[in-house]
This record gives C-alpha cells, sequence and structure tokens, in this order.
C-alpha cells in the first residue's frame, strides 16, 4: 500500500473514531422539555456531558499555555540582555529546548484533539441529537398544535433552536472559559512584573463591561425579534409555495408577493437595528482598544524609566495588549452571536417546549393487549365544544355494535367530523367516555388506537414519496404481492402501471409531490383507499371517501369498499345519501345532538330530518343553505 494512501486510511480512522463518539439519534423516549432557558438547554444536553467537560478542559489548557508563552518570551528578551552570545546558549540551552517541546509538540496536540473533540464529535453530531428529539416529541403532538402553525414555520424552529443551543453551549463552554483563564492569566503576568502595570488592564476591563452591559440586552433583544420574524418570514413563503395551485387558479401571485413582502420587511427592519447596535460595538471597542495600548505603553515605560520593571515586562505587556485589540472584537462578536442565539432559543422554547393536548394516560396500554379489537363502540355522554362556549357535541350517547355499519348524516356543521375526532383521539372529550370493546380509549395508547381504525377522507394528502412507500404507510411490512392486490381491489393499479415522474420512475416507484399534487384528486382518493385496504384495520371511517371520484370508478370501488367492510364495524359519513342508504343504521345528527337514528326506509317514513335532507338532494348532493352556515358549529378548518 502506498505510503500516503496507508496516512489517509489512519487519519479516516481516526477522524471517524471521534466522529462516532456521540450518537446522534438518542433512543430515550422523547419527552417535553422544560420551558426556562437552562433548564431547556440542560435537558438537550444529556449525554454530551462528558465531551463538553473535555472541551472545556482542553480550552483551560490551552488558554494556559499560550498565556505561559507570552510571560516565556518576556523572560527571554530579560535573559538576553544579561548574556553574551557565546553564554547565552550554554545558560539558557534547556529553557529553549522546553520551550520548543511546547510550541511544537504540546500546543499542536492539545489544538488537535481539541479541534477532533469540537468539529468531530460536537458540531455535527450535538445539534443532530437535538434535531431528532424535538422531532420526535414534535410528530407526538396534538393535531391542534399543526393547525394553529405554519409547517414551515415550525420546521424553520426545529432547525434554528437545535443549532441556537449547540452555539449557545459550546460558546460559553468553549469561547467563555478561554476567554476568563487567557485575561485573568494576562492580569496575573502583568501584576507579577509590578501591580501598576496591571491597573489599564483592569480600567479597560471595566469600559469593556460596560459596553457588553449596554450592547448584550439590546442585542439579545433584537435577535428575539429577528427569530421570530425570520421563521414568519419562511413559514409565509413555504405556506405560498405549498398552495401554488391556489394561488395560480385566483390569479394571486401579486397577493402573495404582497403577503410575502410584509414578513420581509419585518425581517429587514430587525437586521437593521442589529446593524446599527454593530456600529456602535465596533466603534466603542476601537476607542477602549487604542486607550489600553496607550495608557500601558505610557505606564510601562514609566515604570522602565524608574527601574520598577524590565524591558521584557513591556514586551510582554505590550503583546498582551495587541492580542487583546485583536480578542476584544473576536469576543464582542461572539458574545452578541451567544445572545443571539439564546434569543434564537427563548424564541424556539416558546414553540417547541409545548405540552401536547392530547397526550398517553401514564401506564397506558395497547387497545389489544387482552385481545384482538371487535369494534364494539361506545359514546356516553360525550360533550366537547372546542374550547369554546356552546354548540359541536352535547351530551351524545351512541352506541355502534362489533360489525355494525352506521352511516352519520347532517346539514354542515352538525358534528359529524367532530365525533369522528374524538374516536380518533385528536382531541380529547370534555365529558364523558368513549369506549371500545368496554375500553375507554382515554386510558390507551394513541398508536396503538388508530392501529385499529381506518380512515378514508375526502381531503386525501399524501407524502411526498413513491406511490409504493404511501400505499405502504398501510402496513409497512405487506408484501408486494399484497400492495398490488390492495391497489387492484382500489381500481388503482391500471393508472399507476403508467406513472413516470420527472426522474423517469416508474410505477409504483413514481414519486407523486407533494401532498400527491402530481394526481390527480381521483387517482390520490384511490391510492388512499388502498392504503386502507392495505391496512385492514377492524374498525373502518369513511369521510367521504369516495366524493373524489367519477360515478363510473366509484360504482367499481364501492363494490370493493363493500368487501372491505364485511366483518368490521363502520361509520360513514356522506353528503351523498344515495352512497350511505344502505348501511345497518343512519345516525342523523343536528347541532351536536342525535335528531333521528334507523334504516333508510325507517328515517324516510318518519318524515323527519333525514326526510327533509333526503328530499332536498339534487343530482345526488345536499344543497348548501345559508341557514346551514348561520348554525355552524365554528370548527377548525380540518373538521366539518
Amino acid at each position: 500500500m502506498p505510503v500516503r494512501a496507508h496516512k489517509d486510511r489512519i487519519d479516516k480512522t481516526m477522524l471517524r473514531w471521534f466522529e462516532t463518539r456521540l450518537d446522534p439519534y438518542p433512543a430515550a423516549p422523547a419527552t417535553q422539555p422544560p420551558r426556562s432557558l437552562y433548564a431547556f438547554c440542560r435537558h438537550y444536553t444529556r449525554g454530551t456531558e462528558p465531551w463538553l467537560a473535555l472541551m472545556a478542559l482542553l480550552t483551560t489548557a490551552i488558554a494556559v499555555t499560550e498565556v505561559s508563552l507570552y510571560a516565556f518570551t518576556g523572560s527571554i528578551v530579560d535573559r538576553l540582555s544579561s548574556h553574551t552570545p557565546a553564554t547565552f546558549l550554554q545558560a539558557e540551552g534547556w529553557n529553549f529546548v522546553l520551550m520548543a517541546l511546547v510550541v511544537l509538540v504540546v500546543m499542536p496536540a492539545l489544538n488537535l484533539l481539541s479541534a477532533l473533540v469540537i468539529h468531530q464529535t460536537l458540531l455535527g453530531n450535538f445539534p443532530m441529537r437535538i434535531r431528532w428529539q424535538v422531532h420526535r416529541y414534535l410528530l407526538r403532538q396534538s393535531m391542534g398544535y399543526f393547525q394553529d402553525e405554519f409547517a414551515g414555520r415550525i420546521s424553520t424552529k426545529l432547525m434554528q433552536t437545535s443549532l441556537a443551543v449547540r452555539e449557545t453551549v459550546i460558546k460559553l463552554l468553549d469561547v467563555g472559559n478561554y476567554v476568563v483563564v487567557y485575561f485573568g492569566g494576562a492580569l496575573i503576568v502583568a501584576a507579577a512584573a509590578d501591580w501598576r502595570l496591571m491597573l489599564p488592564f483592569a480600567v479597560w476591563l471595566v469600559g469593556y463591561a460596560a459596553l457588553l452591559r449596554y450592547a448584550i440586552p439590546r442585542l439579545n433583544k433584537v435577535a428575539q425579534q429577528q427569530a421570530d420574524a425570520r421563521s414568519m418570514m419562511t413559514g409565509r413563503i413555504v405556506d405560498s409555495y405549498t398552495n401554488i395551485a391556489t394561488v395560480k387558479l385566483f390569479s394571486h401571485s401579486r397577493r402573495e408577493e404582497a403577503y410575502a413582502h410584509e414578513s420581509m420587511d419585518e425581517f429587514l427592519g430587525t437586521v437593521h437595528r442589529q446593524m446599527r447596535l454593530a456600529t456602535i460595538v465596533n466603534v466603542s471597542n476601537d476607542t477602549l482598544n487604542m486607550l489600553l495600548l496607550f495608557a500601558v505603553a505610557a505606564t510601562g515605560i514609566g515604570l522602565w524609566m524608574q527601574d520598577a520593571v524590565s524591558v521584557g515586562a513591556i514586551a510582554v505587556a505590550i503583546a498582551f495588549v495587541l492580542r487583546l485589540m485583536g480578542m476584544s472584537q473576536w469576543i464582542m462578536w461572539e458574545m452578541s452571536a451567544l445572545f443571539e442565539n439564546i434569543g434564537t432559543v427563548q424564541d424556539g422554547i416558546n414553540s417547541i417546549a409545548l405540552p401536547a393536548t392530547v397526550d398517553d394516560a401514564p401506564g397506558a396500554q395497547a387497545l389489544d393487549a387482552h385481545g384482538p379489537v371487535r369494534g364494539d363502540i361506545r359514546f356516553e355522554h360525550v360533550t366537547f365544544h372546542y374550547g369554546k362556549q356552546g354548540g359541536v357535541i352535547e351530551g351524545l350517547d351512541l352506541h355502534i355494535r362489533p360489525g355494525e355499519k352506521v352511516g352519520l348524516v347532517g346539514r354542515s356543521g352538525a358534528g359529524k367530523s367532530t365525533l369522528v375526532n374524538l374516536l380518533l383521539r385528536f382531541y380529547d372529550r370534555e365529558a364523558g367516555a368513549i369506549r371500545i370493546d368496554g375500553t375507554d380509549i382515554a386510558t390507551v395508547t394513541q398508536d396503538s388506537l388508530r392501529a385499529s381504525i381506518g380512515v378514508v377522507t375526502q381531503d386525501t394528502s399524501l407524502l411526498h414519496r413513491s406511490v409504493r412507500d404511501n400505499i405502504l404507510y398501510g402496513r409497512p411490512d405487506a408484501t408486494e404481492a399484497e400492495l398490488v392486490e390492495a391497489a387492484r381491489q382500489a381500481n388503482a393499479d391500471g393508472f399507476i402501471q403508467e406513472l413516470v415522474d420527472a426522474k423517469d420512475r416508474r410505477g409504483y416507484d413514481a414519486q407523486v409531490g407533494e401532498r400527491g399534487v402530481k394526481l390527480s384528486g381521483g387517482q390520490r382518493q384511490r391510492i388512499a383507499i388502498a392504503r386502507v385496504l392495505l391496512k385492514n384495520a377492524p374498525i373502518l371511517v369513511l369521510d367521504e371517501a369516495t366524493s373524489a371520484l367519477d360515478s363510473e370508478v366509484e360504482a367499481v370501488i364501492q363494490e370493493n369498499l363493500y368487501r372491505l367492510m364485511e366483518g368490521k364495524t363502520v361509520i360513514a359519513i356522506a353528503h351523498r345519501l344515495s352512497t350511505i342508504a344502505a348501511m345497518d343504521r343512519l345516525v342523523v345528527m343536528d347541532q351536536g345532538r342525535i335528531a333521528e337514528q334507523g334504516t333508510h326506509e325507517q328515517l324516510l317514513a318518519r318524515g323527519g330530518l333525514y326526510a327533509q335532507l333526503w328530499q332536498r338532494q339534487s343530482g345526488g348532493f345536499l344543497e348548501l343553505e345559508a341557514e346551514a352556515e348561520a348554525e355552524g358549529e365554528a370548527e377548525p378548518s380540518s373538521t366539518r
């Protein structure tokens, strides 16, 4: 093996060893983070402490060694004046050997180890740990959380906050530690020569601290405003891209420009405020540095003239000043960056460290822990208002027997979809209980509850992945044959075979685009139906499941849906009453209560609300009535 190749292999092995010291994907359960700044950062540094401590220790060693080298250089200047060239090496040779070891061996080794710990172990893995834990926690957030926020804004907060926590912790332990040790060492070295030589440094420190005290709170405040404005700007832009079809259909490009312009202008305002502060800080810092240089030089020369300090002490003091002049600007911007990151973390806390409004009860078990789910569903005196006064669901009682097919009927706003959302625990009922096979769903895990319920909705959203991935979402361990059979039963196999995406991926490997935008509404619906067919859950919810299909395709799929319904408990919602008229029982809802129930024939004979709705159908659809809008239940946009 060539020498160079062997060296590269050793280098990569060493780098790889440090890169694998910190697990970027911790397996510990994702829990709600605390809301205070220190506790939030502490929460996300668990597991990284040994490497952060090693980084701080190495930083201290580097600072101490560097200060020692400055002191040694000053002593060398003095010793040069007390020896001739002929006697200098004989008298100071071993000191030079020691200095050479420090400069050529110790300092490079410390810097190398510090770089490996920071760059290989921490900078990449540390924020990824935070992203992983925050993402896992947010995935388990309640539906209401995502309905109240832009998706782009949430993802931006996740990315910004993870980096900001890393920078906050590392800057405090690395930069802060280095500055304290280095400056403390400089004061000690200056005072060792003469306490008066230390005075200009002490005065400079007071002035510098005053400048930091003035600038940092203001930079912190504007950083928080900037972080929030940045995430809002990103959220608005992503919202426009996500809904680009609507933007183009209504020819609202200029409106979207104005919508984004407003948030960009707000963000730019925070940048301008930040840059004004930067100018003040820069000018003030430069002034302090020039005064320090003059004061140290004048004091040093004055003390030398009094024979109080040596030439070497003056050389060391001025070297420290020159070093501090460069460092002070760096420190100022590091401190500004630190508090900008603190502002970003505090802004992220407001979005991330929120409790889930729907959470698993302590010790919650799986719904099927005591046997297969039969699908016996009971709503017992259930009340729910979406946190508002009146309306929606009021003291509702409903029993759906195992294997029974029930259709929910009612005007828009009657509470049909709300009832389904409560069954799925997207929201928790405010009073009463919902039981499946006698078990209160509030006492079981949400994952096991939803695993037992297959849902097809009107507003079908597909993942921006392949057709295969979308269908297998129903049951990831399904075989290829089961996948294709589900697509065939959903009458989707034909058009899937003809799909080709921009990268020439075909059939089941073709990508469907964000939210399935590359497919027609009917195609998306058929893939969604195939997904639920593959899931084969004991409880089936159909919420306008075939509304996006034309009559011919709907007729084919209805036959397959009827086969899918066999042996399952079914809850079907439809405005097209003809699609659910053959259900075992129809439950008519009005203003959050059950108005009447029975078979199609029984309800028509009764001549009540259902009979009125049936008579008002035109072409299979309910007419939209102005009164229905007036008495709407004020549900979120995702419900009906």
